[in-house]
């Protein structure tokens, strides 16, 4: 199945870039301390690099890798992509970052590379991204952001996944097709006024 043009118009395009350029680099240079302490933190406490820098599937398919603190104790075996089994490894210092987002925060250096957007889809691993069939395949013609509407809904979805009897089903028949359902839609109707509001909707809820 052939898919849609990106619902987007060049002006769209140039003007959600730009924002993502100029609002990233601002980013970087404003948060650069709080990154650095939390890499420091991080590191100490792994005894590794405090950075987890892992292949994602971004933008016409293409690996990019996603940089975050590092959460989890260094080559634990038991890292898996649903994060209620990950509950066990997580650091003392991973829990704090991971609850006030600070995890997130070196993505900011994706955003600035063109590899990630402020608002989209989050990106997903190869072995989910995978499961794209059909039409659902016009998420990947969006490059991916640290926040969206998915990421709104599921703001709570590793507490979601810890309540479930089998995470990985739950995960996998109910949040992830929900996900892409809702990621279809902003690919469908994308507006940069829409950005605007989840990246509000972001920092002050």
């Amino acid at each position: 199945m052939s898919m849609p043009d990106l619902a987007m118009s060049k002006t769209d395009i140039f003007l959600k870039r730009a924002f993502d350029l100029c609002f990233s680099a601002a980013g970087i240079i404003v948060f650069a301390p709080l990154i650095l302490a939390c890499w420091i933190i991080a590191a100490i406490e792994t005894r590794g690099n405090g950075f987890f820098v892992h292949p994602r599937v971004g933008r016409h398919g293409q690996i990019f890798r996603v940089i975050k603190i590092k959460t989890m104790h260094a080559g634990d075996a038991r890292r898996s992509p649903i994060a209620a089994h990950n509950a066990a490894v997580i650091t003392r210092s991973g829990a704090f970052f991971r609850k006030y987002k600070l995890d997130e925060l070196p993505q900011l250096f994706n955003v600035f590379m063109g590899s990630m957007s402020f608002v989209g889809p989050r990106p997903d691993v190869p072995s989910y991204a995978d499961q794209l069939t059909g039409n659902d395949r016009i998420i990947l013609l969006m490059r991916p952001g640290i926040t969206g509407p998915a990421s709104i809904k599921y703001r709570n979805e590793e507490y979601l996944l810890s309540i479930a009897e089998d995470p990985r089903l739950y995960n996998d028949s109910v949040i992830w097709p929900d996900k892409v359902r809702i990621n279809k839609e902003y690919f469908l109707n994308y507006s940069l006024l829409g950005d605007f509001k989840y990246i509000a909707q972001t920092l002050f809820r």
